[in-house]
């Protein structure tokens, strides 16, 4: 049974399908949520300057009833989270201690979410079909390139044949030698990369099942792959644009590399033999 995420998850998955009013709630929500607990509707249609019906809106989209039950769940995060060592959402060279600790408690909270995001029958069958694949395509554009790099390579390194590229165009007229016997694992934030839905696609079409690593589960690649597994990302608390946090992408990665690798002989034998050969050149 797939999880339900946390609200601020929520928010952050969905945050490239808002309208810009509801982009605009999102940021405010985001930056003051400790406030936001206290607000009545009224009270946070003024301060964040949209109306109250974006706000109704804006809470079914991310899973809530209604706002009453948007403040119960971020009251819910806050208490959850106040364990924690203090931080906030800065990062300053003049306080470069402080900025450290923030950075920390949100990229462990990331790796955090997306754990508990984890749908853990789901993940037993990627395992399989990617243990049991012919070859496997890691694919990915922009800065989500080093993940599926990262991919190839651990799997190849167990003797899972597995492949990733730089260049789109490559990417793609590989995705057509694709089979049913084959496995696509894409890589995208949004989940709305038309260079990344056009191999998603290809590789469909010619039966080979598909691993979906996105942001958001309604996303079109999140749809359209035969499995998912959502990300958390807190980039949004740090920068003005939404960018992509490879830190939880990473994380997917090497989660699914230690379980096709702890207790499997043949992986071993190969990870030893692998390192063998590159043995000699780190000298």
């Amino acid at each position: 049974m797939e999880n339900t995420p946390p609200i601020l998850d929520a928010i952050y998955s969905k945050y490239e399908a808002f309208f810009e009013q509801e982009k605009k709630l999102a940021d405010y929500i985001l930056e003051n949520n400790p406030r936001v607990i206290n607000m009545t509707i009224g009270e946070l249609a003024e301060a964040s300057n949209v109306s109250v019906a974006t706000i109704s809106r804006f809470c079914r989209k991310c899973g809530a009833k209604g706002f009453h039950h948007l403040k119960i769940a971020l009251a819910r995060e806050a208490v959850l989270g106040k364990a924690a060592v203090p931080v906030s959402n800065t990062i300053s060279r003049e306080d470069i201690p402080q900025s450290l600790q923030n950075i920390l408690a949100n990229k462990i909270d990331e790796i955090k979410q997306t754990v508990s995001l984890m749908d853990t029958a789901q993940l037993e069958e990627i395992l399989s079909r990617l243990q049991q694949a012919r070859l496997v395509q890691f694919v990915a554009v922009g800065n989500t390139i080093p993940v599926a790099l990262d991919g190839a390579y651990k799997l190849s390194e167990i003797g899972i044949s597995a492949t990733a590229g730089t260049i789109w165009e490559s990417q793609l007229a590989f995705a057509m030698s694709l089979g049913s016997d084959d496995v696509m694992v894409a890589i995208s934030n949004s989940g709305e990369s038309l260079q990344v839905m056009k191999m998603v696609q290809t590789a469909k079409k010619n039966g080979a099942a598909v691993i979906g690593i996105t942001n958001n589960p309604q996303s079109a690649i999140g749809s359209l792959a035969d499995y998912h597994i959502q990300t958390a990302t807190r980039e949004k608390l740090f920068m003005d644009e939404f960018c992509f946090s490879r830190v939880s992408a990473m994380t997917v990665i090497e989660i699914l590399y230690l379980f096709l690798t702890v207790g499997q002989q043949h992986s071993y034998d190969r990870l030893s033999e692998c390192e063998n050969l590159m043995a000699s050149e780190k000298i």
